[in-house]
């Protein structure tokens, strides 16, 4: 995105990113959940979440609805708006990412090339995570009734009813939330964290 501003200039930090990785004891990055509504977004995130603070990793959920209500108060869901939506969250998610963190992200972002914007802001730290659950599973779910509103045509341009999910094709991991249990796939994405952030993971990329 063209930057608007003149008369700026890009200050570098006085603290490399390995130091802020060896205090944290795990690197920083960005687990990026996509997925319909239903398929457990923000459900794994929080649960993500407390689990990696009870082991200690500095970890934080950006949730869809928690940030509607702040950064992106003034957005609705028209694809041009959703795609700045997406970019917001996608720069906020870099920010966190260089400061050390693991930010958990819960966003339908249904959208290949706002996907793509968000993995561009954050480099190699980006880690994108399909929570698969068709149409049927994720409406037949539908805690909040969106669905059901959407049918009726209360809820314009809803994700899987009058506007499209385009599925990821190259995701770090696909969890299939359809057919397992929260307890299974929560399993999964803890192992998957360790793997990818945890301490013995320091040992790699030194020059960095």
């Amino acid at each position: 995105m063209a930057v608007k501003s003149t008369n700026i200039t890009p200050v570098e930090h006085r603290i490399a990113k390995r130091d802020r990785w060896a205090v944290n004891r795990h690197r920083g990055g960005v687990i990026w959940f996509t997925g319909l509504s239903g398929s457990g977004k923000t459900t794994l995130a929080f649960a993500l979440e407390q689990t990696l603070f009870a082991q200690r990793y500095n970890a934080y959920v950006l949730d869809g609805d928690n940030v509607r209500h702040g950064l992106s108060a003034d957005l609705g869901f028209s694809p041009l708006e959703r795609a700045e939506n997406i970019r917001r969250i996608g720069e906020v998610a870099a920010l966190f990412a260089d400061a050390g963190v693991i930010v958990l992200t819960a966003f339908i972002s249904p959208y290949h090339a706002d996907r793509r914007r968000a993995r561009d802001a954050c480099g190699d730290a980006f880690h994108e995570i399909f929570l698969s659950a068709d149409l049927d599973t994720c409406e037949g779910r539908d805690p909040r009734g969106l669905y059901s509103r959407a049918r009726r045509g209360e809820i314009p341009e809803f994700t899987g009813i009058s506007a499209p999910y385009e599925i990821p094709e190259d995701p770090e991991l696909i969890v299939d939330t359809g057919r397992h249990t929260i307890s299974d796939c929560l399993e999964q994405l803890v192992a998957y964290t360790e793997r990818a952030f945890g301490f013995e993971s320091l040992a790699i990329g030194k020059s960095e």
